[in-house]
Parts: structure tokens; sequence; C-alpha cells
């Protein structure tokens, strides 16, 4: 897992010869959520997390009933603090490897050399932003580069909103983003440009369009202020925030060799990313291992991530009740029975 901000959950010194009920891969809200609800069962848990997490650029998260507003290092230190009073055991560590063992077990090695095994795994690692590759666009990212209305569109209402384009869907953020503010800027950037249906639409919303590549962001004194265009002589287009649509990609890193189905995610005719398939319920392709939040739903915020890990919580339980019941039946049945 290769994440980006550091909790300050205190680390757990693991036994390698003990069988955990569930080894989680991730502490996010899905991760956080799936330990809880593990616990409240009854189960034996471990949450293996490298202690960071995708949304520790921002200063806030919302849309979160409870926790409006909430920085996201508080949220998860709380969240942490929660599953850790029913019984779950939260380590800080990177997962290197994961395989199935002997006895219908897993094995996960971390990044200190320690060795996990558990009867199921639940994998909740989220996924990795593929930014525009823009000069000045990364180191903005979650400040004033957005990609979601829901999660910041209150807080830039009525701004200067730029959409730089990288695809059909470029048209759709625009769009959507209108809801928010009436000063919407579309950049066709290295998108198509629109062409008369689109620019209806557009026009229809009030949204202009300023064609050309966008070659670099204008910050001054740490804020931006606008995109600077590559083509003919300096064009500035004055902005307070820029919208993008990365890439989101599942963090599968280590988990190869579970040999888990993933695919491709394609919205408005443009590669939004992969993500690893479930049936729904959190079970993937590989029997034994789970999945829940934004490794298996690129486009969930962290409330749906809670609940997908609470639904995949449950369906793992049961799962792990039919194996216990059906080894209850063989223990108490006579031999030659």
């Amino acid at each position: 897992m290769e994440l980006t901000h550091s909790t300050h959950w205190q680390t757990t010194d693991e036994h390698t010869d003990e069988v955990h009920d569930v080894v989680v891969i991730g502490g996010g809200a899905a991760g956080l959520n799936a330990a809880l609800t593990l616990g409240r069962a009854r189960r034996t848990v471990l949450l293996v997390d490298a202690g960071q997490q995708r949304n520790a650029p921002a200063h806030s998260m919302h849309n979160y009933l409870g926790h409006e507003g909430i920085a996201p290092a508080d949220f998860l230190a709380l969240a942490g603090r929660e599953a850790a009073r029913f019984g779950t055991r939260i380590v800080q560590a990177s997962v290197v490897a994961a395989k199935r063992a002997a006895e219908g077990t897993f094995e996960v090695v971390l990044d200190n050399d320690t060795v996990v095994r558990a009867r199921r795994l639940l994998v909740t690692t989220g996924l990795v932003d593929e930014l525009p590759d823009v000069p000045g666009l990364a180191e903005r990212w979650a400040r004033e580069v957005l990609h979601c209305p829901y999660c910041h569109g209150w807080e830039a209402r009525d701004e200067a909103i730029g959409v730089l384009a990288t695809g059909p869907v470029g048209v759709e953020q625009a769009l959507l983003w209108s809801q928010w503010s009436g000063d919407i800027t579309l950049l066709t950037h290295t998108g198509p440009r629109p062409d008369d249906a689109a620019r209806a639409r557009l026009a229809a919303r009030n949204v202009r369009i300023v064609e050309g590549r966008v070659d670099h962001l204008d910050v001054h004194e740490d804020r931006l202020r606008g995109v600077v265009l590559a083509d003919g002589p300096r064009r500035e287009v004055g902005l307070s925030r820029l919208v993008v649509a990365p890439r989101f990609t599942a963090r599968v890193d280590g988990l190869a060799d579970l040999d888990v189905e993933t695919a491709e995610l394609w919205l408005f005719g443009q590669l939004a990313g992969s993500h690893v398939v479930t049936d729904g319920q959190g079970a993937t392709s590989t029997p034994g291992v789970y999945a829940a939040g934004n490794v298996t739903s690129l486009t969930e915020t962290a409330i749906g991530s809670a609940a997908a890990g609470l639904k995949a919580a449950a369906a793992l339980n049961l799962d792990l009740i039919t194996e216990d019941t059906r080894r209850a039946i063989t223990a108490a049945t006579p031999p030659g029975v």
C-alpha cells in the first residue's frame, strides 16, 4: 500500500503463530468500519495499515453525517480507538505479499518481515489518484485542485472554477460543477473539442469554453491565480479553483498472488481507472478474500466506503459461521459414520 499521510495509532507487536479470523489490509473508512463490525461480532481481527491515507491533503471531510467538516486525521484517530474497543489490533506496516497457505488460511508478509496468518482477508486498500501531467498541479492537489463537487463544492461555491478536460468527461464535469458556481470555464486541454450538442448544453448552463492546451499553473504567494495556456502568445485564464479528472487505480500492490480479479471502469467514454471486482457483498473472485471501499468502487465517498466495510464484514462473518458450523458437525460425527 502506497499511501500519503501518517496517523498516530500505536503499533501492536504481532505473534506470527496466531491465526486471526480476519486480517484487514488498509485502515481507511472501509477497513476501520469493517474491523469495528467484526470486533463486535466477536471475531479476532488484525488491521494492517501503512498509517497514511489518500485524503490526507484535504483539510476536512464532508457529507459524513455526524462528522461534517472533521479533519481526516482526527476521524481516523477516533475510528481507530472505536475499533480497538472491541479487540481489533492495529499494526502500522505495509503489505509486501499475501498468499493462500496451508489448511485454508492466508499468509500476509509485512515490510517489517513479520508474517501474519488469517482465515479470511479483507482488502480495503483504496486507490491511487493518477493526476494529469501539468506542472504545478500535483502540488495543489486537494487544495485548489479538486475533482469531487460533493467533497469540495460548497467550499468552492461562487468562485472562478476551471475544468481541465482530458477526455469526454470534461463536459460532464463542467455541467456538474455549474451547480455550485456560475463562473465555470471548460479548458479543452487534451480533451476533444466539444461538438455542437455539447456546446449547446454548456451554453445553457453559462459555461465558457477556452480552447488550447494548459502549459502550467500560475501560483502566487501559495495560492492558485489561474492557468497559462501553451499555444500562441502567453495567455492566462484567471481561476481560483481547478477541477481535474484523475485516473483512479486500485491499490493492489503486494496482492498479486491472491489472483483477485480486477477490471477497467469507463465513464462517458473515458477510462476512469481500475477496480477490484466483487459480488456486491464484498466477495472477490478468490474464495476467502473480500474487498470493500474505493478499491472496489472508484467514485465512493468516505461514508459510502464505511457502509461498504460494514456490508463486507457481515458477509465475511456469515462465511466464517458457515465454516465453523461445518467443522463442528465434522468434529461431532463419529469416525466411519
